[in-house]
């Protein structure tokens, strides 16, 4: 019986000799390995077998690549997964996707390959740039340690530098992100545990710090009359006088585009990739908004943001724009922000007792913190944050017109080329 099986076994001549027909045919060297003869005259070897019921093929490789010894060798191993209860075809899939990511296996390839997953999920452009930022103080040390190698101590090495500079709110969402590096790392067989998990309790928390905001009302009419008298970039002065009136993000404003503004209807849609809870938002625009709008067509209508980058108008303004027209109005990082325009709004909106406290969270685009709550709190209370927003603008007119006088401004430094510093008026404060 063996000597029987044993010739019906191939040999080297046999598949040497064995020649391409008009249809493809198998020679088969028995326990369910074969080597298949193509028309084209290529030899591939295959390993039939079954599998929880089911009649599978193993592609083992083309022969003379694949010698007769080695697809033999490969056919034992087979049948010993078999054995064991594994799928042959199943796990040389899954020794290719092992392979393939055993190519890049450095923290630095991980993270790149992490940043490119956000980028296709639509993560906002400016929340890239800080998770690059972020990643950026952390390869010096890790980025080309395999990824699989670096210890908690490592790690924490990374964050302590971060935290020497005082910069312990960068310091916490760093280890936020090293966990997701680590976390993605894990999801594609590059490591085998989030080491930056370790290290919850390891930082120092940093102190909430809230952005400055004028939220008196008198401080605010100043404000809005100090606003008014900006002599820098007309661009940069429209952004300055719609912030108080809109109160979006930032972010949100420097970015908008003209294809969100429907005149006709007094809105301003802004698509869910831009909001940060990524969930699309409406802005009723007053009569004041559209107003100052139509002034900003005449300027940048033409071009595909309303506020476009002066030296680069195919880009949105710097996010510091705002900010910057502040500073020279006078008002320091201390005392109001562009983000401060929310504060502002949620306070003296909130203290006039007549807006629903949901309508206004809603019309600052804030998520219920409660997923109880948030779960059945889903109205948008539209007519009246329609109203709302009138009654906002008119009632900053009103705060402005009540101020007896802008706030004087304030001289600034500048350095000379001497090394030296001196005193300057503000690009604000106009020449006599």
């Amino acid at each position: 019986m063996e000597k029987s099986r044993i010739t019906t076994m191939l040999t080297q001549l046999k598949i040497t000799s064995a020649k391409p027909t008009a249809k493809p045919y198998n020679l088969s060297d028995g326990h369910g390995l074969f080597l298949a003869i193509q028309t084209s005259g290529s030899k591939l070897w295959r390993f039939r077998y079954r599998y929880a019921g089911r009649q599978k093929t193993l592609h083992i490789g083309p022969w003379p690549d694949t010698s007769l010894a080695d697809a033999r060798e490969r056919c034992r191993e087979a049948r010993k997964a078999i054995a064991a209860g594994l799928d042959p075809a199943l796990e040389k899939k899954r020794a290719k996707v092992t392979a393939r990511f055993a190519v890049a296996t450095t923290f630095k390839d991980v993270a790149l390959e992490w940043i490119a997953k956000c980028e296709r999920e639509g993560r906002a452009e400016i929340t890239l740039d800080k998770i690059r930022w972020l990643l950026g103080m952390a390869y010096p040390l890790i980025g080309s340690h395999p990824i699989n190698a670096i210890s908690p101590t490592e790690a924490l090495t990374v964050l302590r530098k971060v935290e020497a500079k005082g910069r312990y709110e960068s310091a916490r969402r760093m280890r936020s992100i090293l966990s997701r590096v680590f976390r993605y790392g894990i999801a594609t067989a590059r490591c085998d545990r989030d080491v930056a998990a370790d290290l919850r309790g390891a930082l120092t928390t940093p102190k909430t710090v809230h952005h400055a905001a004028i939220t008196d009302p008198g401080g605010v009419g100043v404000l809005l009359k100090t606003m008014d008298g900006y002599t820098g970039q007309a661009v940069t002065r429209m952004a300055l006088r719609l912030s108080p009136h809109l109160f979006v993000r930032p972010g949100e404003l420097r970015q908008a585009e003209w294809t969100e503004i429907d005149v006709e209807k007094a809105l301003w849609s802004i698509p869910a990739e831009r909001m940060k809870m990524r969930r699309s938002h409406k802005v009723p625009l007053s009569r004041q908004a559209l107003s100052m709008i139509e002034e900003l067509r005449e300027i940048s209508g033409h071009r595909q943001y309303l506020f476009p980058c002066m030296g680069s108008p195919r880009r949105p303004m710097s996010e510091n724009g705002v900010n910057q027209a502040l500073r020279r109005l006078g008002y320091e990082t201390g005392e109001m922000t562009a983000h401060g325009f929310r504060a502002m709004a949620a306070t003296l909106l909130n203290e006039m007792g007549r807006w629903n406290p949901d309508a206004i969270e809603r019309q600052l685009a804030h998520q219920e913190v409660s997923s109880v709550r948030r779960a059945y709190a889903r109205g948008e209370y539209w007519d009246e944050r329609v109203a709302m927003m009138q009654h906002w603008s008119d009632y900053l007119d009103g705060l402005r017109d009540a101020a007896e006088a802008p706030r004087p401004a304030k001289a600034v430094s500048c350095k000379l080329k001497s090394g030296k510093w001196k005193a300057r008026r503000p690009r604000s404060q106009p020449r006599r």
